[in-house]
């Protein structure tokens, strides 16, 4: 079903279509979207398809599941931003994000200004990311 105003979509393709070149940084944007409903979206699909046929039961990997996500092509989440002084997650990217560094800014998002990101971007530099190693 469709969920979100025509102006909202015609903004979002003229956005895509203006960074479709882009090749250095990538900027997810979900618009409309929740994270739990992704993954058990993605397990239906890769369920019909076990009873299918078309895939063994016995070899699914995280890679296999990571196929039946809404953007199976997206890199996992480096950088976390969340903004509004909130500590949480908001069932965003919950399987994208697993190994995520999260910083938390006091500031709503239309406020982030590029001194506050720019913060964000050094706090983010100096973590050691481990990737869920110890």
């Amino acid at each position: 079903p469709k969920r979100l105003w025509n102006s909202v979509i015609k903004e979002l393709e003229e956005a895509e279509e203006l960074t479709k070149k882009n090749k250095i940084l990538t900027l997810n944007m979900c618009v409309n979207y929740g994270g739990r409903s992704e993954i058990v979206d993605a397990a239906t699909a890769l369920a019909r398809d076990v009873k299918r046929g078309k895939v063994k039961a016995d070899s699914i990997t995280e890679k296999t599941f990571a196929k039946y996500l809404d953007s199976p092509t997206m890199s996992d989440v480096d950088l976390f931003l969340r903004s509004s002084g909130e500590q949480r997650t908001s069932n965003f990217l919950p399987w994208q994000s697993v190994y995520a560094e999260f910083v938390f800014m006091d500031v709503l998002w239309p406020d982030v200004t590029r001194k506050v990101l720019w913060k964000a971007i050094e706090e983010y530099s100096m973590r050691d990311r481990r990737f869920g190693k110890a």
